[in-house]
């Protein structure tokens, strides 16, 4: 008999800042154990939800071990639903874009959040490097000319969140 292998639920932060009136998110570069070709490609912050971890808590949790940064908004918390029936708590939420890998290094599906967050990033931790704040016209040129040089679900995220500013 076949093993089943499942997707890993994640939750990745589009973390938004005004510096000097531009728009500025925070990204990062990838350098996770066992990373392998990955690692190096420029990210987002985030990471895995843990089993019958909220999605929020750890967006939360992953974007302040990644980056040292509080995380003081997430769009779409506030839509939030919750049931409990039996002993079983459910949410409902709505997140700005879900993606999905269908081949590569692991199997994911990301829920992507438009977020604000407080504090000095940390320039590297265990997971990330060079971790700073972009301008979105240079977002924009990383996406158009060197698409390659960004973690492949992240790049739909960016692509989605570009669009969606305009």
């Amino acid at each position: 008999m076949i093993e089943e292998v499942f997707a890993k639920p994640a939750a990745r932060a589009i973390i938004e800042k005004e510096d000097g009136g531009a728009s500025c998110i925070l990204l990062q570069r990838r350098q996770k154990e066992g990373g392998g070709q990955t690692n190096g490609l420029i990210e987002l912050a985030g990471g895995k939800i843990r089993e019958y971890e909220n999605v929020f808590d750890a967006l939360r949790r992953e974007v302040w071990e990644e980056t040292g940064l509080t995380v003081t908004k997430i769009e779409g918390e506030e839509k939030l639903e919750s049931d409990e029936m039996n002993g079983v708590r459910c949410i409902s939420f709505e997140p700005f874009c879900t993606v999905q890998n269908l081949n590569g290094v692991y199997s994911l599906m990301v829920h992507a959040f438009i977020c604000c967050a407080e504090g000095e990033p940390v320039s590297s931790t265990e997971e990330t490097q060079d971790i700073h704040w972009e301008k979105l016209d240079t977002v924009q040129q990383l996406a158009e000319r060197t698409p390659e040089k960004v973690f492949p679900l992240d790049l739909m995220i960016l692509k989605k969140y570009l669009k969606h500013k305009r």
